[in-house]
């Protein structure tokens, strides 16, 4: 996938770097930095620079961390590097993260302050192989996105508000239509009628029903969350093809989900249905005349993928490459922030979004995620 000459992994003399194989820290020293190292490091603009051992020691930091974090470059250097990450998020890095890698590795997590606030970065880590004892170093680059990140957050409030605005008479219809079978059988209760027990049965399933569509359209208004746990991919897209399918029959247009599998994914569940709402709310949209919309999950060696494959006009291949800029749209009432949003979102999953243009007609969005054995971990 990669040529020879992408693979920045950097070779580094034992002189290049002075190092203590004690439980003291080593001592590094910038300036014993290979001219293309330091290349790499000015090639990526960062806030603060840091190294550490192979066990996430830290052996160097520059004093610009005060600026970000708040501590002083001695309070850190010694120090573990994982305790700087929120407890909650250790596991996800620590499962995403590939040791010895020769690639770039880019990650967008939380650190926490020495006011114990969390500050959202942007980290690049690189390994550095230190060849006379055949160890590595990493090298890491944090550059503070704390306002980018809020900015954000900000843009996907609206759209939810949006999207939920937009759902709303949707909705309204749908529940309307069980309200008035409990206001008949109440009146049928009133009137005396004996089969009470079968008419309650009835009236606690369009309760239900109620309850499940009003769930769903409050959940796209609740503030967003980052609380990635293991959940299954397919309770998800059912949970959304529930709430599009009142806007999907306005259309006489059909949601199918083919998923014979099931399969785990380790996301934000709030974050991950909003992909999937905007996805298929996009595809409803998309489409001018009666059809279907099939959402397939499959697993594709060792990722989930999960399409929605409309049969609408299609985008123009020159614009594909656009429709993820934020405030470009081709809808007559869009926005121009629902797939910007999506793409934002899933690489914060550590995966990949895609867009394919399907022959004759229609579009295929693709979102590929990590995929993790269920018999490894606990749900």
């Amino acid at each position: 996938m990669y040529s020879q000459r992408k693979i920045e992994y950097y070779h580094v003399k034992q002189d290049q770097v002075r190092f203590s194989l004690s439980t003291t820290p080593a001592r590094f020293n910038l300036a014993s930095l290979s001219e293309e190292i330091v290349d790499w490091i000015e090639h990526h603009g960062f806030d603060f620079m840091s190294v550490c051992n192979r066990k996430g020691r830290v052996l160097y930091t520059s004093t610009s961390v005060e600026k970000v974090l708040g501590y002083q470059r001695e309070d850190i250097i010694g120090d573990l590097s994982i305790r700087y990450i929120p407890r909650r998020s250790r596991a996800a890095f620590i499962e995403t993260f590939l040791f010895d890698s020769p690639y770039r590795q880019r990650f967008t997590i939380q650190l926490k302050s020495i006011t114990g606030k969390n500050v959202w970065v942007d980290v690049v880590i690189k390994t550095i192989f230190i060849e006379d004892i055949e160890s590595v170093l990493y090298l890491i680059l944090v550059k503070n996105i704390s306002d980018k990140k809020e900015a954000e957050e900000m843009l996907i409030r609206s759209e939810k508000m949006s999207v939920a605005g937009q759902l709303a008479a949707g909705v309204v219809h749908e529940i309307r239509n069980p309200l008035t079978s409990l206001k008949g059988f109440i009146d049928l209760l009133q009137a005396g009628i004996d089969r009470n027990h079968e008419y309650y049965k009835i009236m606690i399933e369009e309760i239900e029903k109620i309850e499940t569509i009003s769930s769903e359209l409050l959940f796209i208004s609740k503030p967003l969350t980052h609380n990635q746990s293991y959940q299954w991919i397919k309770g998800m897209i059912e949970d959304v093809i529930t709430l599009l399918n009142t806007q999907a029959k306005n259309f006489d247009i059909r949601i199918n989900l083919v998923c014979p599998n099931d399969y785990v994914v380790y996301v934000d569940r709030s974050q991950m249905k909003q992909v999937f709402i905007n996805l298929i709310k996009n595809a409803i949209e998309a489409m001018a005349a009666p059809g279907e919309i099939t959402a397939k999950v499959e697993r594709r060696q060792n990722l989930c993928v999960a399409s929605v494959i409309d049969e609408g006009p299609g985008i123009p291949p020159h614009l594909i490459h656009k429709v993820k800029e934020p405030f470009f749209t081709t809808k007559k009432e869009g926005t121009g922030l629902g797939l910007m949003i999506t793409t934002r979102i899933i690489e914060n999953h550590n995966g990949l979004f895609k867009i394919l243009s399907n022959k004759p007609t229609g579009t295929t969005f693709e979102v590929h995620l990590p995929y993790y054995s269920p018999s490894n971990i606990t749900i």
